[in-house]
């Protein structure tokens, strides 16, 4: 399972874990801040119940309602526990039990009206348990017998006590509502946030699997399939001269093996890890280039000869990306002047600068006129783009290593003319992207005659 898909479902898990929790349990089951109310207003009404009970108890010694008194406190403690303290979701059975809790309170009121004070807390309780209606009319009702108590114990008209009370419950009450409404917004852009999240995880995974088949595509294109026609056109010669030359046509077979021995091992690294064989051996891209020429030669049985140099010396070393995309770039490059230049001679030249690497392949060959976007004679206008053949399954040489050089930042420049023989640049910065995704393919011309099948 990708990086991608384990992020998607970690994300929906939590999405939905929290959503199923929160119906549970309420919206303080996922809000630590809401949380905190809670349990700071359940504090406060068993500190006011109790400071209630005990001023009722220090004013009022050995009063005929005194276990009255004392036996209503003990009842709303315990409703309040049993009841709307154990959670924010509206059962009707918390619903219930918060109606008999406001009854037996407004017994208490009408009894001592010290306990008017516990309204507080249950202003919050009702705010949380009941739809908007129905809270603010507990609310007023819980203020009308709060205005009613503090009225009685004045023992007299105070229009502070009237007014008092109905504002703070209003402002009580705005406060509560506008941080519902905010926790209500805070919930849907984080459900915005995991459903962007989680289309982005996936948008992410279908363009990184495009990038890797065309990344797939090329590297097949240079290793397997160039083997392939190299073997093909080895055993076609055998054939045409195997009762004329018989010597001839088995050095041509043994050539097609050799070929196929290098395949197996290109097959086997591509398997492994995608690594070119020669890079694996070790020795770096020099090495790599050197043993590309060398085999390049020996192959050629004399007809073609490839001749390897390195300019200057690398600062540091190049990454695995940038050596692996030169090389396959050489090996392109020489598969075409193979098939296609009539080629009597060809040079690798691996130049190191201070910012960027050079690799030149030259050849002197028929040439050709290079199809657009490549360059001629100097021009250094790179081709953004890898360009795909218009039909059939050959000519995707040149937009193949266009591809690569655009992955990494580089450039590709190609000089040729008819009858001069061709050079392929390839040029990539020293600072060049090592992630970049592959390039959207595009329609492009017919290939020309020296383009890599």
């Amino acid at each position: 399972m990708d990086v991608f898909a384990q992020v998607e479902q970690r994300l929906f898990r939590q999405s939905a874990g929290s959503k199923r929790y929160e119906v549970e349990h309420g919206t303080e089951a996922t809000d630590p801040d809401a949380r905190w109310l809670a349990l700071l207003m359940h504090a406060a009404f068993f500190l006011l119940l109790g400071a209630s009970l005990a001023r009722f108890l220090l004013r009022h010694p050995g009063e005929d309602r005194t276990p009255w008194i004392i036996a209503l406190s003990v009842a709303l403690a315990a409703l309040y526990l049993l009841g709307p303290a154990l959670g924010s979701r509206p059962t009707p059975r918390r619903l219930a039990r918060l109606g008999v809790l406001v009854a037996v309170w407004m017994v208490l009121v009408v009894l001592a009206p010290s306990f008017a004070w516990c309204a507080v807390p249950l202003f919050y309780t009702g705010l949380r348990l009941l739809p908007p209606r129905a809270a603010f009319a507990l609310v007023a009702l819980l203020t009308v017998f709060v205005v009613a108590a503090q009225l009685r114990l004045a023992h007299g008209f105070d229009p502070n006590l009237v007014l008092a009370p109905p504002a703070v419950a209003a402002t009580a009450t705005a406060v509560f509502v506008h941080m519902q409404r905010q926790a209500v917004r805070q919930r849907e852009l984080i459900d915005d946030l995991l459903r962007t999240r989680r289309e982005l995880a996936a948008t992410e995974r279908r363009e990184g699997t495009l990038a890797e088949r065309q990344r797939l595509s090329m590297e097949i294109h240079d290793t397997l399939a160039q083997g392939l026609s190299s073997q093909q056109m080895l055993l076609q010669a055998a054939d045409r001269t195997w009762d004329a030359d018989p010597a001839t046509a088995r050095r041509h077979v043994r050539t097609a093996t050799g070929i196929a021995e290098r395949n197996l091992a290109e097959a086997r690294r591509f398997v492994h890890d995608l690594a070119p064989a020669d890079l694996a051996a070790g020795g770096g891209l020099e090495a790599a280039l050197h043993a590309l020429a060398a085999r390049e030669t020996a192959q050629a049985q004399g007809l073609f000869t490839v001749r390897c140099h390195v300019e200057g010396t690398a600062h540091a070393a190049l990454p695995d990306r940038v050596q692996s995309a030169l090389l396959r770039i050489a090996q392109g490059a020489l598969a075409n002047v193979r098939e296609h230049a009539d080629a009597t001679e060809a040079a690798l030249t691996l130049t190191h600068l201070d910012d960027r690497t050079v690799l030149d392949i030259a050849d002197n060959g028929r040439g050709f006129t290079p199809p657009a976007p490549a360059v001629t004679r100097g021009s250094h206008t790179p081709a953004p783009t890898a360009p795909r053949p218009a039909s059939g399954v050959r000519g995707h040489g040149l937009p193949a290593m266009r591809a690569r050089l655009h992955q990494l930042g580089g450039t590709l420049t190609i000089e040729s003319a008819p009858g001069e023989g061709t050079v392929v640049s390839a040029e990539v910065p020293l600072s060049a992207p090592s992630s970049s995704p592959a390039p959207s393919p595009s329609p492009s011309p017919s290939p020309s005659p020296e383009e890599p099948s």
